[in-house]
Order: C-alpha cells, then structure tokens, then sequence
C-alpha cells in the first residue's frame, strides 16, 4: 500500500511471525531494518531480490533457512546485517553479485561450508564478520585482496590450515582468528597495518616464536595469543608496542624470564583525547530529507544513517572470563601470563604499571619475593600470583590497594604474617593464602606467635618453634603409616623377584629363630640350675 516507501525502520519492537512477501512490492524501498524483534520464518525470495534496496537489517530475530540461494540478487546492496539468527546453508558464490557490499555480518548462525574464494573480488567490502558459525575448510588465499578491509572477524568455527599473508590489508583495524584449529607458523609477512588496532588469535594451534611483523604493529591495543603451543623466550620487542592495553600469552610453553622493559608499556594509561574504540568502522547512507507542509515543499538539504561495527574481545580478570565490548575496551587493561614455563624473579619494573587493572602470573616457577613496588597498582582489581615457587613475606604496602577484589598467592613458599584483614584485605578468604606452610595469621588457622624470630635465630626455643611450625598428628601419623607400609611392600616385591636374596632372607630368620629358642632355652637352664641351688 505504500510502493514509494524509501525507509523503513521497526527496529527494537516486539513484532513477531513471519515476514510478508508483500514487502518487496515497495520497489522503491533502499533501507529496511527490521533488527531486534521476534520475527520467524524464511526471508521471502521476493525481497532477496529487490533492484534497489542498499541496507538490509535483520539482526536479533529468529529467521532461519538458507539466505544465499540462487534467489539472491540484491545488486546495489551496500549494508547486510543477519547476525543472531538461525540461518542455515552455505556463504556461496552468490554473495559476489552484490559487488558493492561494504559490510557483511552473518554471525552467530548456523551456517556450514568453506569460505568462498570468490570473496576476494568484493573489493568495496571494509567489514567481514563470520563468526560463531560452522564454516571449515581453510582461509581462501583470495581474502587478502581486500585491501580496503578495516575489520575481519571469522573467529569460533572450524577453519584449520595454515595462516595466509594478510599484509596487502594496509587498513586493517581489527583482526579475530580465535577459536579456530590454525595450525603451523605465524608467516612472517603476516600483517603490515600501521592501524591495526586489535589482534586476537586465541585457541588455535600455532606454534613457534612470535614473528618479527608483529613487533611492526605499533599502534595495537590488544594482543591475544592465549590458548596456543608458542614457546621459547617472550620477547624483549614486545616492549615496542608501548600502546597496549590487554595482552593475554597465557596457556602457551613461553619460558625464561618476564621482560623487564614490560613495565614501560601503558596497560591502561589512556590519553584524553583517544576514543579508538567507541565508535568504529561508520558507514553512511544519505538520502534528500523533504519536508511537507501543504502543498509546499521545503527541501532540507542531505540526512544520513550511520553504522558501526564494535570490537569485542574477551579477557579473564577476577576468576572469570568477561567480555568486554566497544567503549569499555577504552577503561580495560590487562596482562596474563599465567600457564607458561616462566622462571625468574619478578620484575620491579612492573610496579611501574600504575593503570593495569588484572596481572595474572599464577602457574609459572617464578621465584624471589613479591616486589614492593607493587603497591604503586593503584587501579588494579585482580593480582593473582598464585602457583609459584615465590619466597619473603607479603608487602604490607598492599593493603593500600583500595580496588583490588581478587588476591591470591596460594601454594608458594612465602612466610610471615598475612596482612592485616582491613580495607580490601578483609574480603579475602583462607584461598587465598592455602599452600604456604610458614604463613599464618587470619584467615589462616596458622597462629602467629608475635614474639617469634625467624627459623634459623640462635635464640628461638624449642617451644616457639613447636608453634610456629604447628605440626598436624594426624597428618603426620598418616603419612609415616602410608610410608611403612610401602617399605614393607617394596622390600616383599624384591624378595618375590630375586630367588637368591628370598632363601638368604629365610636362612636369617631361620638362624634368628634358633638363636632365640637356644638363648631362651639356655637362660631358662642356667636359671632352674641357679634356683635349684
């Protein structure tokens, strides 16, 4: 009934059922969105095939089918939006007749299949999100000609293979490859944007050292390699890429030392004038904006829509995995390194990051002491060193970490009095400090004795010691019983194997029973002949 109708917009409504076919008798129609609602059903063919419609919106309703069929033909499309849905079938080769599509989103769908190669001659395309689907097979070669692409995202699907060289993408911002099966070396000619914002490859199966390209990316603000067999020594070039803010090596085989000059990158020390991650990737559609009055016509000069694609990138901070999307990602900083083969001392240089708000080191050996210059932390939330070989005392500086909600140095070698339970020290439970044998006070069991010295002090009595050291009996009867019985068990587990060392075993006994019975037998004599007398 409307057939001029240009725009239309019921988005973030409750409408529901399946969506008319009479829709596309709007031949005019150039922007449809129809995002966050109920509908249901199958997209009528007729709209997939509409001259004229540019931006196309369904995102957020229950639609499902296959949308890339031969009766897709949406030449002058320039916006696609079908993100959280229930669409099926594959990205085929019919996605190339809408050769002036700029932003591609199918996420969060059911699709299958390979990426087509056919991909790479959508050259206007600056935004591919194919994530959260069940697309195989490997990354077409074909991809890096998009070299107006400023976001690509084809994370949580099964792509396997090696990583093509993507540094034709002069403009690319946002990178996610994580939770795929990846395999093989990073190609050291993998990335050459000088804009590259976000590089996220978490959960894969790379391997080797950390390439030298990646050392290039100097205005990246969030490095994610979690989750994958990298090894040898972090590198020291690393310290070059002083704009970070999120840097997760977590679950990987890095050994060696933690870089001192880590203490010199930002992790959070975010400029006033920076918003790089608010409002990104901005696509406008204008149109003439004419106003009615009468039979007058005032013409208001050129409107336009805007859309934007956020990045969104998980990170685990206070025990739990959090995603953390568009904005906040501005406020958010981070470093894990937890689950390596690290050894050393902890750098003091990493006090030095007074607007870090997560350090995970758990799960390495390092050894040494907590470093004071800790307490310079000021914003942070989560500190968690735990599973260690660290010795020394915990700073009482620490208390002063207003913040800070999750703490844990359980299971290291550290020693002392835990820090008085006051400000956020007074949330933390007995978890927190479990496996260290020579610390005590609340919230452990362990009491301190206020007068004790250290261990090796000439003065310290006996008493004091039995204190400190608060031996547990049952434990400990346990244990020397569990012990007993294993010697016994191997010393029966020798005889039964070895013949020889059996019949010598029972010539002792037996020359031990005899020598019993004759000094019995000859002590008994000697004693009726004594008493006889």
């Amino acid at each position: 009934m409307i057939p001029n109708m240009e725009y239309l917009n019921l988005s973030n409504n409750g409408f529901e059922g399946i969506l008319p076919s009479s829709i596309a008798e709007m031949i005019s129609l150039r922007v449809l969105d129809l995002s966050a609602n109920n509908f249901s059903g199958e997209v009528p063919k007729q709209l997939l095939a509409t001259k004229h419609l540019a931006i196309l919106k369904l995102s957020n309703n229950k639609f499902h089918g296959e949308i890339f069929s031969r009766d897709f033909n949406l030449t002058q499309l320039g916006i696609l939006y079908l993100d959280n849905n229930q669409f099926t079938g594959t990205l085929s080769n019919v996605i190339s007749r809408s050769s002036s599509l700029r932003v591609l989103d199918v996420s969060n769908n059911y699709m299958s299949g390979e990426i087509p190669s056919q991909i790479g001659n959508m050259t206007y395309l600056t935004t591919l999100v194919l994530s959260n689907n069940s697309f195989k097979g490997k990354l077409p070669l074909e991809i890096s000609q998009l070299q107006g692409l400023e976001f690509l995202d084809v994370s949580q699907n099964a792509i396997s293979g090696s990583l093509p060289s993507l540094k034709s993408m002069e403009y690319l911002k946002h990178l996610h490859l994580q939770g795929n099966m990846f395999t093989g070396l990073i190609p050291r000619d993998f990335l050459n944007s000088s804009n590259l914002l976000t590089l996220d490859m978490r959960d894969n199966r790379l391997f080797g050292s950390i390439p030298n390209s990646i050392f290039a990316l100097l205005e990246i603000r969030i490095l994610l390699l979690r989750g994958n067999l990298f090894s040898g020594f972090i590198p020291n070039h690393l310290c070059h890429l002083t704009e970070i803010s999120l840097m997760d090596l977590s679950n990987n085989s890095f050994s060696g030392p933690i870089p001192r000059c880590f203490g010199h990158i930002r992790f959070g020390e975010m400029k006033k004038e920076e918003n790089v991650f608010g409002q990104f990737i901005e696509f406008e559609y204008r149109w003439k904006s004419l106003a009615y009055a009468g039979y007058l016509v005032k013409d208001l000069g050129s409107s336009s829509l805007i859309y934007n694609e956020k990045d969104e990138v998980e990170f685990v901070t206070k025990n739990r995995r959090d995603s953390y999307k568009g904005g906040i990602l501005e406020f958010m900083s981070g470093l894990d390194l937890s689950c390596n083969n690290l050894t050393g001392e902890i750098p003091h240089e990493l006090g030095m990051l007074s607007s870090i708000r997560a350090l995970n080191l758990s799960h390495n050996q390092l050894n040494g002491s907590i470093p004071k210059s800790f307490s310079n932390f000021s914003l942070i939330e989560s500190l968690d060193l735990s599973y260690n070989n660290l010795g020394g005392e915990i700073p009482l500086e620490l208390v002063e970490l207003n913040f800070l909600a999750v703490f844990s140095v359980a299971y290291n070698n550290i020693s002392g009095r835990v820090p008085d339970t006051k400000a956020q020290f007074g949330t933390f439970d007995e978890s927190s400090y479990e496996g260290n044998p020579f610390l005590c006070g609340a919230p452990l069991k362990r009491k301190c004795n206020t007068s004790i010295e250290p261990p090796c002090a000439p003065s310290q009595s006996f008493e004091s010691e039995a204190k400190w050291y608060d031996i547990n009996h049952v434990v400990f009867f346990a244990s020397f019983t569990t012990s007993y019985i294993m010697i016994l068990l191997g010393f029966a587990t020798i005889l039964y194997m070895n013949p020889y060392w059996r019949h010598r075993w029972f010539n002792f006994i037996e020359e031990c029973m005899y020598s019993c019975y004759y000094f019995a037998f000859d002590s008994l004599s000697k004693l009726s002949t004594y008493l006889y007398n």
